[in-house]
């Protein structure tokens, strides 16, 4: 039986909501998770076949200091395996094809000398970000006031290093270069530890998989609680004082005494708060768009390209819609499974294209790289956040020049008795699922703490 009195609600059965509901449960405080999807994961999502194959349509990958989430697997025994990143890559630019080894693609040697210094440029300027106020920086107000497709175009000397700087910026921010403030890049960086970091494989951020998919953890995480989760759950109206939240839905309304919101953006502007959430907050709410990322998977009965000698990576300019590949075969290698990410305007597009169209569109650019081997796929699979209504993009919300410098904190500060999660409130790994992690437990342990002191 679902209660309609809580002390706290957690709107949100994503990581952070469920981060924050583990903290709330294992310190005895009474609570209820409103979750809008049949599942648990939010933008994290492992589609699961009869066959037993599942492919992670969201976030899959954990890396290096992301301490959270290795933690959280070892305590619930949940097992983790390190991506394939063996042999060959492809870089597909102007319609030629080269391959190298390692994570900087093979170019003539001014556009590589050129391509290095905008990665130590925009590393050192990162290092100078202070995460909890990144406004407080000198050139805040320069730095904020242009994109980061700007920075790229000014520095980049060749048309090579702009394409393939590009392409990785694509990859780390999930939208294209113009849609975001170069302020927010260089807290990103910061934020995710460093741009070597966020780029690579080894010691990087996708340096591994959760075995069974990334859904598998957060179910896991759930499962002593899953009896206060409310599924189906969407949330339309807030009323809120000091003393009482009123949370209504269409089917329901509850009394609890404190609120913790755990959704994407767009969804968050879309909640009617009785009264309003304060004007710097609402403003940004207005102006925060979420990247966006379609998976396309090429599944076929083993990954051959590994005889071949290729590691299933590549990194391609604008000539095909995918700007990125990678090798998502699961550990056992009993089925070969090729990713590519299109991103920003390139998904757009892509996903203006019927299914048989994408799924030969895919096809066709495999066989480019691979041969004719990678006609024989025994499936096709897509999927974009972008479409799923309770996600609307992925990886997270885009702060747009000016943004930081006129929003400052105000998304992820509280409104007593409202407390915000979600990787878009997160200081450290912003945008990642550790990022999420962090935020609901931050909003959990202040919810504890405004709890103790009342």
């Amino acid at each position: 039986m679902i209660p309609n009195q809580v002390q706290v609600v957690i709107v949100g059965g994503g990581f952070s909501g469920i981060a924050a509901a583990k903290k709330l449960h294992e310190a005895g405080v009474s609570f209820l998770v409103l979750e809008a999807r049949e599942r648990l994961g939010g933008r994290v999502y492992t589609k699961r076949f009869e066959n037993g194959l599942y492919l992670d349509f969201g976030g899959q990958w954990i890396g290096p200091t992301q301490d959270r989430m290795y933690a959280l697997c070892q305590e619930h025994g949940i097992a983790y395996f390190e991506t394939f990143n063996e042999g060959k890559n492809i870089l597909d630019l102007g319609n030629k094809l080269k391959t190298y080894r390692g994570t900087i693609p093979k170019l003539d040697l001014f556009s590589l000398l050129n391509l290095d210094w905008i990665i130590r440029k925009l590393e050192n300027l990162a290092r100078q970000i202070d995460l909890h106020a990144p406004w407080n920086h000198p050139k805040a107000g320069e730095f904020d006031g242009q994109t980061l497709d700007h920075f790229l175009r000014k520095y980049a000397k060749t048309k090579a290093c702009y394409q393939v700087i590009r392409v990785g910026c694509e990859t780390v921010f999930a939208c294209d270069p113009d849609e975001l403030s170069l302020l927010h890049c260089l807290f990103y960086i910061r934020s995710g530890t460093s741009l070597d970091c966020l780029i690579n494989i080894k010691n990087g951020a996708q340096q591994h998989r959760i075995k069974g998919g990334m859904q598998t953890l957060v179910e896991a995480m759930a499962k002593p609680f899953i009896g206060q989760i409310r599924f189906k759950s969407p949330v339309k109206g807030i009323s809120y004082s000091q003393e009482r939240v009123e949370i209504h839905g269409k089917d329901f309304t509850l009394s609890a005494q404190k609120v913790i919101l755990a959704v994407p953006p767009p969804l968050l502007a879309e909640i009617q708060f009785s009264p309003e959430l304060p004007k710097e907050k609402k403003k940004l709410l207005q102006h925060y768009p979420m990247g966006r990322v379609g998976k396309c998977f090429m599944i076929y009965q083993e990954p051959f390209w590994r005889k071949l000698g290729f590691s299933g990576q590549s990194v391609a300019g604008e000539d095909t819609y995918f700007q990125t590949l990678f090798d998502c075969s699961p550990v056992d290698g009993k089925k070969g499974i090729l990713m590519g990410f299109t991103i920003g305007s390139r998904a757009d597009q892509f996903f203006q294209l019927t299914e048989r169209e994408r799924k030969k569109e895919m096809q066709t650019t495999l066989v480019r790289y691979f041969g004719e081997e990678a006609h024989h796929a025994l499936q096709y699979e897509d999927f974009s956040m972008k479409e799923e209504n309770w996600s609307r993009g992925c990886y997270a919300g885009l702060m747009q020049p000016q943004a930081w410098t006129q929003a400052q904190d105000s998304y992820r500060k509280s409104v007593s008795p409202l407390y915000f999660a979600g990787t878009e409130a997160a200081v450290r790994w912003h945008g990642y699922i550790e990022g999420a992690v962090l935020a609901g437990e931050a909003a959990a342990n202040e919810i504890l703490e405004s709890l103790k002191n009342d």
